[in-house]
């Protein structure tokens, strides 16, 4: 397999350039390896008297924050290159590596990360001292982070494509930027992948042509995907590298008791050759013993109980589900702003109708299935928070239709109506038409995923005061990627958090901490208080 490799490096980045900004206090300090801060984490806890009333005692826990500066040298591998996604977002990177500009109808385009957050989006850092005036950074000046250009791209796919003829086959880039990267990507062949008939749609297998021998688990299938990443790590002189699945949607696994509810339940019945052990969950299991990052892009169940209780035993990252780009995004962002405004949602009913391969797999009903579970829970935590609008138990009526067009291609389009109660019995009925290019959509998510996992790995913390404690890492399954998807995986008995707003809040404001500043506010009391 040829890569993509960045041929203008031959060496793991310093990553000595100086920082936009510094921050100047006495609970933080730069060295040239780490920053390391003293960051005080304040929650309200509430408990319940006698009388039924609510009493709100303020708590303060101080952590000590470690954050190591050198990036190093980073892989990407992903599990479906040959998809739409996969061909998309390697076209982009070195699209955006040469600086390419090419003509559209339109006009002049240049290669953008738009899209992405970590890339193309800022962050308030504070005001400034002379005009009063709000200071804000790029996102991904807060911390030091891995620049997708220098990314080395690399994977698996059923299908032996090149990325070239993968790229052709999408359907999603104008064709005189297909031309640029062509040659490039033409030398990119994926490594053979696992193809499990039984996991996805029966219309997939004319594309399995480049598959390991086996149609069910086996320790074989472990062992060559464990192989696989170790010689892409040594080939390339890579410090570390994060997989992420970007390819089909496999229907969802049985959970069975003796099979996948424990760590070695798991790995014996992959040893055993179960039926209920899904590709991805092999992809899964592989990168967790050999410490490599795990993201699950699609909506299965990747993640049994087994493969967390794995990754925790392993302190190996993880983190899913299912790339939210387009419609659930706007979902997310507003029935939270309904309800925050204090509408009453009654029914969400959403329609989509696309005509890519990913379209095509979910016509398949084991396959939309998994689809319709991770559409369907996005309001959940919204509703549970306002006790006003909706008694326990009480949930709006919510439906989710996906059909199969071939004609429209990536573009799919999505309709929405949001049919609420309003003051006196009164309603409001909101309808939308997106049309989202969808893998123009998720590419950048894949982008994001990969640079915070990534971050992760360098972030380490302690409880103040334990000065001959070790630093330790966060939990293995990272919630902080909430907001780039549809289904957040969150540690075992913690809340499930979908509001957007409230993710993005919890990233921006975690990796504050980690520099020693406080949490984002809009208090603007400096303006107020006069």
């Amino acid at each position: 397999m040829a890569p993509y490799l960045n041929e203008t490096e031959s060496t793991p980045s310093s990553n000595t350039q100086a920082p936009l900004f510094t921050v100047q206090s006495p609970n933080v300090t730069y060295s040239d390896d780490a920053i390391l801060s003293k960051y005080v984490y304040r929650q309200t806890k509430v408990t319940k008297s006698s009388n039924g009333a609510y009493v709100a005692t303020p708590k303060e826990t101080v952590y000590d924050f470690k954050v190591e500066r050198k990036v190093g040298r980073v892989g990407m591998m992903l599990v479906g290159w040959g998809g739409n996604n996969g061909s998309t977002v390697t076209a982009g990177i070195i699209a955006n590596r040469q600086g390419l500009s090419w003509d559209t109808r339109e006009g002049t385009q240049s290669a953008n990360y738009y899209g992405s957050m970590v890339m193309s989006s800022t962050v308030k850092l504070g005001t400034d001292s002379d005009t009063g005036k709000e200071v804000y950074v790029p996102f991904n000046e807060l911390l030091p982070m891995v620049n997708p250009n220098e990314l080395i791209v690399g994977g698996w796919d059923i299908s032996g494509m090149n990325i070239a003829e993968s790229m052709d086959r999408a359907g999603v880039l104008e064709p005189t930027l297909k031309q640029m990267v062509r040659k490039e990507m033409a030398q990119m062949v994926p490594l053979p992948s696992i193809y499990y008939p039984d996991f996805i749609a029966a219309n997939q297998e004319s594309r399995a042509d480049n598959i390991l021998e086996g149609s069910k688990a086996c320790t074989e299938h472990l062992e060559k995907i464990r192989a696989d990443i170790r010689e892409f790590k040594s080939k390339h002189s890579l410090d570390k590298i994060i997989v992420q699945w970007t390819a089909n949607t496999e229907r969802y696994a049985e959970i069975i008791p003796g099979i996948n509810d424990t760590a070695d339940n798991l790995l014996k019945s992959i040893e055993s050759g179960h039926a209920e052990i899904a590709p991805s969950t092999i992809f899964a299991t592989a990168c967790i013993l050999e410490n490599a990052p795990f993201i699950n892009g699609s909506p299965q169940n990747t993640f049994v109980p087994g493969v967390i209780a794995l990754a925790e035993k392993h302190n190996a990252f993880i983190g899913g589900d299912d790339f939210k780009s387009g419609q659930t995004k706007m979902k997310s962002a507003l029935v939270d702003f309904l309800i925050n405004a204090g509408i009453k949602v009654k029914s969400l009913a959403s329609y989509n109708h696309l005509g890519n391969n990913d379209g095509r797999n979910l016509s398949a009903p084991s396959q939309f299935r998994s689809k319709e579970i991770s559409k369907s829970n996005v309001v959940d935590d919204m509703v549970a928070a306002n006790h006003i609008l909706y008694e326990e138990g009480e949930h709006p009526d919510h439906t989710v239709v996906i059909k199969y067009m071939p004609s429209v291609g990536d573009n799919k389009r999505a309709l929405d109506e949001y049919y609420a109660e309003i003051f006196m019995g009164g309603h409001q009925t909101i309808n939308m038409f997106n049309i989202c290019e969808d893998s123009l959509l998720a590419s950048p998510l894949i982008i994001d995923l990969v640079l915070i996992a990534e971050l992760m790995t360098r972030v380490q913390w302690r409880e103040n005061g334990a000065e001959d404690a070790e630093f330790k890492g966060f939990h293995s399954v990272l919630s902080v990627l909430s907001y780039m998807l549809k289904a957040p995986l969150t540690p075992p008995g913690t809340p499930v958090v979908n509001a957007l707003s409230k993710q993005r809040n919890a990233l921006i404001n975690i990796f504050r901490a980690c520099v020693g500043l406080e949490p984002e506010n809009d208090m603007t009391l400096e303006h107020k208080l006069f």
